[in-house]
């Protein structure tokens, strides 16, 4: 006489009677479950970026408090248009490629938060010149993305400028020049070359 059947054997039996096309109906389940949580995971993700790039987040880091300070007094900040430019809009490029690359270089750059390497006022100033070319030759090789997401030299009133900017915003297409090459100092105080 054989013996009864365990639980296991019982659960086994019973799962393989079921009509197969029952599980069929796990394939829909399954990839709306997928996509629910792909929804979720990837609004979080562009949730988190877009803090990322709040100017609470930038100067969260007191090392910035220098950089903020700079910016708070210059015309990015307050303007007759009332037109606010944030951190990340001048030092994320506006594309989402090249921004996530941006973002994975910031990431690197808390290394020098978490060894103080511009923890003082003067750590900031003897790396100024520094950081200043890093970010020229940034904007310098991608044509000045960051500036041109607000500023478009086709939508510029050249007639109300100096004759001397009009004639170079006139000539961006055909000069090789691009913004960075002369308004370097525009949000931030200039170092010192020498």
């Amino acid at each position: 006489m054989t013996p009864p059947p365990n639980r296991a054997e019982r659960m086994a039996s019973w799962f393989w009677r079921r009509p197969h096309r029952w599980f069929l109906l796990g394939i829909p389940i399954g990839g709306l479950c997928a996509l629910i949580v792909g929804v979720f995971l990837t609004g979080g993700f562009l949730a988190s970026l877009k803090f990322a790039e709040t100017n609470t987040f930038c100067t969260a880091c007191h090392e910035m408090n220098t950089a903020f300070g700079e910016y708070a007094l210059g015309a990015h900040y307050s303007n007759e248009l009332g037109i606010r430019a944030g951190c990340a809009n001048c030092h994320v490029p506006p594309t989402l490629v090249a921004g996530l690359v941006r973002h994975a270089e910031a990431s690197f750059e808390l290394w020098g938060h978490l060894t103080g390497e511009l923890d003082t006022p003067a750590k900031y100033e003897s790396h100024r010149l520094a950081l200043a070319q890093k970010v020229w030759t940034e904007l310098k090789a991608n044509n000045s993305a960051e500036c041109r997401s607000c500023h478009s030299p086709a939508a510029m009133a050249l007639e109300k400028q100096p004759s001397s900017g009009a004639s170079a915003h006139r000539g961006l297409a055909t000069s090789g020049s691009t913004c960075i090459d002369c308004h370097k100092g525009i949000a931030h105080t200039l170092p010192k070359q020498g």
